[in-house]
């Protein structure tokens, strides 16, 4: 037996539960921080838990761990002690909440203060201010803590205390209201001003005022302004995070690639379990048979969640590369997450088809199906078993391939920093200040409102690419869709007369064509269907994008009507249970996400069926044509069209 098989031959019983694992660091320390929230709560934290921790008047510990769905938190805890055999009070910080709290052998409020902390504390307040109200409520004792949770709940019943964090787009609100004032203020004194000194010079009465007082004033109120809204508006960050250091980014992937290095399968001990022993056996087994088979190699598990606060922003391609580089051994490398089921196949230097394992792997292995996801395992062992079986019968190729570097992940220190105040719509704030100064403006802007909405009429035009996450229906009808798709066709080809048939405009507006046979007035006739003119419609204002030197690699995929998207991020994608998928972005969604996460299905896009009446059904699910190409980005949906009408 070799040395990999030494190590895989361990038995998967030596591997600690959640429970024993936990207990072990709380034995090592009464804090234990998990290293898989760096943009939300750092490991380094610790010693301030534990100082906190103090106010209770009791041995205390705690756990700070990502928040698992259908996990019974007072179980855990409860099954932590048994381990532990300390007496004391036990709290579960989830994420950012004090999610559970149990005493043992002391006397303790702890319902009671998780209650206060829950009620009386908005959402943003952070680990941190919880964990600080929950013990100061622990410290009032037993009928004060009583009381205490009864007037939260009471008063917070139906509102919420408010948030006390802005975010972007708030910051962009305070900075279009700081440029109105900057210019609508002092313009309105020297207009008002001019005004009445010419019906003062008109009337000859009164004595006349100094030239320049009028301007003084005005300059002295813009200054007042200037230096007045930075102080009311002083917010610089938009969440109680504080950044994370390198060591807090790096801290889960070298936990990871150590394990991997001693066994090629790596449950994460702060997760539930989910890979029985015969299941590790058994995977084990044909990791060791794809190893020895011809053209295989080494397959790499990691059974580890994918969290939008952890060092990779919840992207498994950008965590599995940092894991690779950590390892520094070549192979598949396969990340499933023990939290939404989902799993992610990576070659890095096998003989595979890269792209294979990307785009044909079953959605049964890789995303799952509805019994998946109510099952508490995800049944991770039977797919994982049955991806090793796709991974056997996968054709060799010549030479090895490797995944392309992934995107970077968003800077986790600006991810939560406010821009400044005197900046994003502070200028666009600047000129509107300025014209609602010009009191005959309005009536020119409601005459070339109207002027503009009958011209659109006549002529539909594009919506600008900012609106159109305001604009675009989750539920379009088929005739949106046709008069859209057909002014955006219109508009790239009037735009790219004169440029070279060649570029990524070119290769944009070569895909739309095909998709209308190269008629764009099959766009708006009968016949086209839905999934058909969405996708012209992203390919058409992805090439009018090009053509300006705008980014549009990515487009929503939550909604491809919304436009260019920033980041890619899970997101929960069904009203009912935890389904969630890995999808690109737009800065609204993103929001949502966040803030919201339930309110992303109701944003999804949905197409009409093929008969009236017939149930809506997200475009992902509704077709297998190119739009289902849409999440991976620009370039492959060109690919994918191309691919379906047989051009190369």
């Amino acid at each position: 037996m070799d040395a990999v098989d030494a190590v895989d031959a361990v038995d998967a019983v030596d591997a600690p539960t959640q429970a024993a694992y936990l207990a072990d660091r709380l034995r090592e320390n009464p804090v234990y921080v998990t290293d898989q929230l760096p943009r939300e709560v750092l490991r380094s934290s610790a010693p301030d838990f534990a100082r906190l921790a103090k106010k209770t008047g009791v041995p205390t510990y705690v756990l700070v761990l990502p928040m698992w769905g259908g996990t019974d938190g007072k179980q855990l805890l409860g099954a932590v002690h048994d381990r532990l055999g300390r007496d004391g009070l036990y709290v579960l910080i989830e994420g950012t909440d004090v999610t559970q709290a149990t005493a043992y052998g002391v006397q303790a409020p702890a319902e009671a203060a998780v209650t206060v902390a829950l009620y009386e504390l908005p959402s943003d307040a952070g680990p941190l201010r919880s964990f600080e109200r929950f013990a100061d409520v622990i410290a009032q004792g037993g009928p004060k803590a009583t009381a205490r949770a009864e007037a939260a709940r009471e008063k917070y019943r139906d509102d919420q205390p408010a948030e006390m964090y802005i975010g972007p787009s708030d910051r962009r609100n305070q900075s279009f209201l700081t440029g109105i004032l900057l210019t609508g203020v002092p313009l309105s004194i020297v207009l008002t001003a001019g005004y009445v000194r010419r019906r003062r010079r008109r009337s000859g009465a009164g004595r006349r005022v100094p030239r320049w007082i009028v301007p003084a004033a005005a300059v002295l109120t813009a200054a007042a302004i200037a230096l007045t809204t930075p102080v009311v508006f002083d917010q610089t960050r938009s969440s109680a995070a504080e950044p994370p250091s390198p060591a807090d980014l790096s801290a889960r992937v070298e936990r990871v690639a150590a394990g991997l290095k001693q066994d090629p399968v790596y449950p994460d001990p702060e997760s539930p379990r989910v890979l029985d022993t015969r299941q590790l056996d058994r995977l084990h087994e044909r990791i060791r048979d794809f190893r020895r088979s011809e053209g295989g190699g080494p397959v790499y598990v990691s059974v580890v969640p994918q969290t939008p606060e952890s060092e990779s922003a919840g992207d498994s391609w950008l965590f599995t590369a940092a894991v690779h580089a950590k390892v520094g051994e070549d192979g598949v490398y396969i990340v499933a997450d023990p939290d939404d089921g989902t799993i992610d196949v990576y070659n890095y230097g096998l003989r595979l088809d890269s792209s294979r394992l990307s785009f044909d792997l079953p959605d049964s292995v890789s995303l799952g199906d509805s019994s998946t996801d109510e099952a508490d395992d995800h049944r991770l062992g039977e797919r994982l078993d049955t991806l090793m079986t796709f991974l056997d019968k996968a054709p060799r190729t010549d030479r090895p391939q490797s995944e392309p570097a992934p995107p970077a992940a968003p800077n986790a220190e600006a991810e939560d920093s406010l821009p400044p105040l005197f900046s994003t719509d502070f200028w666009p704030g600047l000129f509107v200040g300025a014209v609602l100064a010009l009191l005959l403006s309005g009536a020119v802007a409601g005459a070339t409102w109207i002027v503009r909405r009958l011209l659109r009429r006549s002529s539909p035009a594009p919506e600008p690419s900012d609106r159109l996450p305001l604009t675009s229906p989750a539920e379009p009808s088929t005739s949106y869709l046709r008069r859209t798709a057909y002014a955006e066709l219109s508009a790239l080809r009037g735009e790219f007369t004169g440029h070279e048939e060649s570029g990524r405009a070119w290769d944009h507006l070569d895909a739309a064509m095909l998709l209308v046979d190269g008629d764009p007035d099959r766009a708006r006739q009968a016949g086209t269907d839905p999934a058909t003119l969405v996708a012209v419609i992203v390919l058409a204002r992805a090439g009018r994008a090009a053509l300006t030197g705008e980014a549009a690699d990515l487009c929503c995929g939550v909604n491809p009507l919304h436009g260019p998207a920033a980041h890619r991020r899970h997101v929960r994608v069904s009203a009912e249970g935890n389904a969630r998928r890995l999808l690109p972005v737009c800065e609204p969604c993103r929001d949502t996400a966040v803030a919201e996460p339930g309110g992303i299905p109701a944003r999804l896009l949905k197409l009409p069926g093929p008969s009236l009446g017939s149930t809506r059904l997200p475009y992902y699910e509704a077709t297998d044509g190119p739009l289902t190409a849409v999440p991976h980005g620009i370039a492959r949906l060109v690919d994918k069209v191309r691919e379906t009408a047989g051009v190369h």
